[in-house]
């Protein structure tokens, strides 16, 4: 069983082993940089552990690599025989991070 860790950021939570690469709601950083967080829910490192509710003394080290948008998501309403529809779409703005180390 590999080391994992499940962390929350932006009001949802996140499974993750080292090395992974994963998209984040935008926050703010430069490129290269890195960033570590806290609010670690349960840790997996041979026996877990799970925090009430966080796990204290853990840590998850993440590393900025870009930012950018993701593909645009198309938001459609019809109501059957109201002539009533609505068309709407954005693109979700993200910060790619690689997670470089687990500290429980």
């Amino acid at each position: 069983m590999s080391k994992y860790a499940i962390f929350r950021h932006g009001g949802k939570q996140y499974r993750v082993s080292e090395g992974e690469y994963l998209k984040l709601d935008h926050f703010s950083a430069e490129a290269k940089s890195s960033v570590e967080i806290t609010d670690v829910l349960c840790v997996n490192d041979g026996e877990v552990k799970v925090g009430a509710p966080f796990v204290k003394g853990a840590k998850v080290v993440l590393e900025v690599v870009n930012e950018g948008k993701d593909k645009k998501v198309v938001i459609y309403k019809k109501r059957r025989r109201k002539d009533s529809k609505l068309k709407r779409g954005f693109r979700r703005q993200f910060t790619r991070v690689k997670v470089v180390s687990i500290a429980a």
